[in-house]
């Protein structure tokens, strides 16, 4: 990973720890709502994650056609069950464009010699240091990590824009953050005025 060359804009997840959110919240919800709720959009996730990051549509429609967005997947899982595409296999490789920009995604897969949390800290570090990179987005499995995201991101270009996404507000760090759930929301369908209605009758 060291000798890999960057994009501007980076999005790291540890997939298999999303992957188990994103089941947790499709039972709560088909509950809370009372109806099923589908997978959740790959594509449209990533989206709404970049957005949380800060990244917006470019004015320049050229400038946007050339933007990309570099999307690492770290698991060990073979697939994502609660994601549609969610096998890895499938996704590995692949690109799609969307409103902003288009997203390169490529699939790590955690070896025996070392374990998810070594790896996911070792890639955001090499990536946060990695002079091309200018906006970084974090998903990591926060409540176990979050104390070795924050160490690790300590030293972080302070020009750099940083952004941790945890399914709640965590202390600290030179970092901004925004909330997991959100995002997994809009791609699972989740609409607000369900959630409203329910609010409404409890």
């Amino acid at each position: 990973m060291n000798e890999t060359k960057w994009c501007e804009s980076v999005i790291l997840v540890d997939a298999d720890y999303v992957d188990k959110v994103a089941f947790d919240l499709i039972v709560n919800f088909e509950r809370m709502i009372g109806r099923r709720i589908p997978q959740a959009d790959m594509a449209q996730w990533l989206e709404c994650v970049a957005l949380d990051g800060g990244l917006r549509p470019a004015d320049d429609e050229q400038k946007m056609d050339r933007r990309q967005i570099q999307v690492v997947l770290l698991h060990k899982q073979s697939k994502m069950d609660n994601f549609t595409p969610g096998s890895f296999a499938e996704l590995d490789g692949k690109a799609f464009t969307g409103r902003l920009g288009e997203f390169l995604l490529s699939c790590v897969p955690v070896e025996e010699l070392t374990t998810m949390d070594d790896l996911f800290v070792d890639s955001m570090q090499i990536i946060a240091n990695a002079e091309e990179v200018r906006w970084l987005i974090v998903v990591p499995n926060a409540e176990q990590i979050y104390n070795k995201v924050r160490e690790g991101l300590r030293h972080a270009d302070p020009d750099k824009h940083v952004t941790v996404l945890a399914m709640q507000p965590m202390e600290g760090g030179n970092f901004r953050q925004e909330i997991l759930g959100y995002s997994l929301m809009a791609a699972l369908g989740i609409r607000s005025d369900e959630l409203t209605e329910v609010s409404n009758k409890s």
